[in-house]
């Protein structure tokens, strides 16, 4: 269910008002989302979601509470205001506990496309049949989905704060695999506007990585140089991403903690070529309007010429830190060069290029050292082409290692690497 800005002022200012509480927080977001799945030379299954859920959050003194429900049943949307009160006059306090934040200026965002949110299945059913023919022409053996969602956000507290904020959203994904049963390929992407998607063009790429017919070689254990597909650079900057909060960095907790105590904030951390910030108003991936607390999103640089410029700063923390709060991102845009992955390639003496990557899992928070596995399409790179396929691998590595080290010669087993390797200028969104 989406609902407009005048829509969610009512429901919230109704349960404002019966509110007991010292302060109150009313939460809404909801939403809908299109589907369908082919798979085997015709599509599947499609389907279509829809959810609503209004949170009431009490405070009193340095107590809270707080209450969930589905809908918009006066019955209900009354009982959790009541619930969130009892909760909360239970709970024990704490002192890190701030009054909600009073109004606030939204930036504009761009995160919703009309044309996206009336997309219906008959338009995936279309947007994927060309990629369901060409595998049938190459003898490859396809499975996909394809998806466009739309929804909201909306934030009110009893010190004033109203705010409300739209998006919307597409993904593409489609797995290829050769006759054999032996190689598979993956290619994918998520944009804010459905027509953005070249869902041709992400199937044309996923047949040919799969249409590979020689034996995959398996790599001997070591260092190579790795070129990374926008989807795995993703993978890895997102965990970065989840972990630069000034407070764990602060207490020792992290990779962006400074040896002695504090930060790292303003230390030169990764490549020269590694600028990564956010913006409600990127066209590509734009920033939520405002954050978890209801303070508005800016354009924040996080990364600025290798150098880390911002952390997360909760209102509690940088209360603590006479610091500005900074609020958490759901979004991230990598800027940069043009080059292409095929560029790349061609300039690569010997490498492995890496499709995407999955089941990570953390092993070392102060490290952020990572482990997981690659899939659905590594390929072994010599004198500047693809010479065969490459079985998965398991890794050990730190994002922000692999950003320190981008574009730069490293040593490696005695002898000199050639440089890793990263496709800037993509843009990602996440959570």
């Amino acid at each position: 269910m989406l609902l407009t800005p005048s829509d969610a002022k009512v429901v919230t200012d109704r349960l404002l008002a019966r509110s007991k509480a010292d302060h109150c927080i009313v939460r809404l977001n909801g939403g809908e989302r299109t589907n369908l799945r082919f798979a085997r030379g015709s599509a599947t299954t499609n389907g279509n979601q829809s959810h609503l859920r209004v949170t009431v959050q009490s405070q009193f003194g340095l107590r809270a509470g707080a209450a969930s429900v589905s809908g918009l049943e006066a019955e209900a949307l009354e009982a959790a205001v009541a619930r969130s009160e009892q909760i909360a006059r239970s709970a024990p306090e704490n002192r890190e506990l701030l009054p909600p934040a009073g109004p606030q200026t939204y930036p504009s965002g761009a995160g919703y496309d009309a044309p996206t949110a009336a997309v219906r299945a008959e338009r995936l059913a279309a947007v994927s049949k060309p990629v369901i023919d060409e595998a049938a022409s190459r003898a490859i053996d396809v499975a996909g989905y394809c998806m466009v969602r739309w929804g909201f956000d909306a934030m009110a507290t009893s010190a004033g704060l109203f705010g409300h904020d739209a998006q919307t959203g597409a993904d593409f994904t489609v797995t290829a695999r050769n006759k054999s049963g032996t190689w598979s390929g993956w290619a994918g992407r998520s944009q804010t506007r459905f027509d953005l998607l070249d869902t041709e063009r992400l199937g044309r790429r996923a047949i040919d990585k799969a249409a590979y017919t020689a034996p995959a070689v398996r790599l001997e254990p070591g260092k190579y140089t790795v070129i990374l597909e926008p989807s795995a650079v993703s993978d890895l900057v997102t965990w970065m991403m989840w972990r630069m909060n000034a407070r764990d960095a602060d207490e020792g907790r992290s990779v962006f903690s400074r040896r002695g105590g504090g930060n790292r904030l303003g230390e030169k951390l990764f490549e020269d070529d590694v600028t990564i910030f956010t913006d409600p108003g990127d066209p590509v991936a734009p920033e939520r309007a405002f954050g978890d607390e209801g303070l508005p999103q800016r354009r924040t640089v996080w990364v600025q010429d290798g150098v880390l410029r911002n952390l997360i700063y909760s209102r509690f923390w940088a209360q603590e830190k006479r610091h500005e709060p900074v609020a958490r991102p759901s979004s991230f845009v990598m800027a940069g060069g043009t080059t292409t992955i095929d560029d790349m390639i061609r300039g690569t003496r010997r490498g492995v290029l890496v499709t995407r990557f999955w089941y990570m899992r953390l092993l070392d928070a102060q490290k952020l050292l990572l482990t997981g596995l690659t899939r659905d399409g590594n390929f072994l790179i010599e004198d500047g082409r693809i010479v065969a396929p490459a079985l998965n691998f398991r890794f050990n590595e730190s994002p922000v290692a692999v950003l320190a080290n981008c574009w730069r010669s490293v040593r490696a087993s005695g002898r000199a690497a050639e440089k890793a390797r990263i496709p800037w200028s993509r843009r990602r969104r996440f959570w």
